[in-house]
């Protein structure tokens, strides 16, 4: 990790680069003291590789740092990152999928990009998925051209939907033709309220899946239904509507119309940033939209 990651920080400090760590404390204090006092010069901000964050809030932070970078030194960012993934395959796929759209996302900012993923932490079917998610390997410590690489709308397409096992049960709510969106909206917090104790996080969760039963009625095609079920710590969130468009592999993870908020365009985003996972499931009956969270 050291022969790869030294030399990449080094050329970017000597260029004149932001250079930001974003990886586990321990790694991050191991570069420190690798780079000896040359680390000085380099910033910590572990958000930007996903840890401790969602993706909209790293890449909001990430384009925070890039403005910063472009208006000082080289006018480029350079990051060495590494994304831990979680316990459980759920949580494997958000880190799968942000690490193929970001890519795309950022390809035309003025940022490299180092990212660590280490095989004696990481499931084998993690480290596998960095050659399909990274246009660029590091191979005897020269960056290459990766003939493996896949575009974020194939490779996600591809990515297996872990399901909850209590989803196959009763759900807690269910709506099949939600008459109005501000009907199905008290309906949601009423729900909401009997199966997420935490005010803060019910709140939230309500705001989110409210902007998607949104989505659905004023772009989707009616009718539109929805299911809620919960167990004690988790809870999953469905709104289907008979519609088939649904944008691209890259909704959610930005508003629709940048920074200009005052133009919409936010439900997708603000599901992502509010709810643990977020997915767009088309099929030829339409459209279901899936959240889920674990509770507080």
């Amino acid at each position: 990790m050291l022969t790869a990651a030294v030399p990449f920080l080094d050329a970017g400090l000597s260029a004149g680069d932001l250079v930001v760590l974003s990886c586990p404390r321990e790694r991050s204090e191991l570069l420190r003291r690798e780079l000896g006092v040359r680390a000085t010069g380099v910033q910590t901000d572990t958000r930007v590789s996903l840890l401790d964050t969602r993706a909209p809030d790293a890449l909001v932070v990430t384009r925070t740092l890039l403005d910063r970078a472009v208006h000082s030194g080289s006018g480029r960012m350079r990051v060495v990152g590494e994304t831990r993934f979680g316990p459980a395959p759920r949580d494997w796929r958000e880190g799968q999928r942000y690490e193929s759209v970001v890519n795309t996302l950022l390809s035309a900012e003025p940022i490299d990009a180092l990212c660590l993923y280490d095989r004696q932490l990481l499931p084998a079917e993690v480290v596998a998925s960095a050659t399909s998610t990274h246009p660029a390997l590091v191979v005897d410590g020269v960056a290459r051209p990766n003939p493996a690489y896949l575009d974020p709308a194939d490779y996600l397409a591809r990515l297996p939907l872990p399901r909850e096992s209590f989803e196959d049960g009763d759900p807690v709510f269910a709506v099949d033709e939600a008459l109005a969106l501000a009907e199905l909206r008290h309906q949601l917090a009423a729900a909401l309220a009997t199966v997420v104790p935490d005010r803060e996080q019910r709140e939230d969760l309500h705001l989110a899946v409210s902007e998607i039963a949104a989505n659905a009625f004023r772009h989707g095609v009616p009718p539109v239904s929805a299911r809620l079920w919960a167990v004690a710590d988790r809870l999953v969130c469905t709104i289907r509507d008979r519609g088939t468009r649904y944008g691209d592999a890259l909704a959610g993870f930005q508003p629709a119309h940048g920074a200009d908020l005052s133009r919409g365009g936010m439900g997708l985003w603000l599901a992502r940033k509010l709810w643990d996972h977020v997915d767009l499931l088309p099929s030829p009956d339409g459209l279901t939209v899936r959240l889920s969270s674990a509770l507080r």
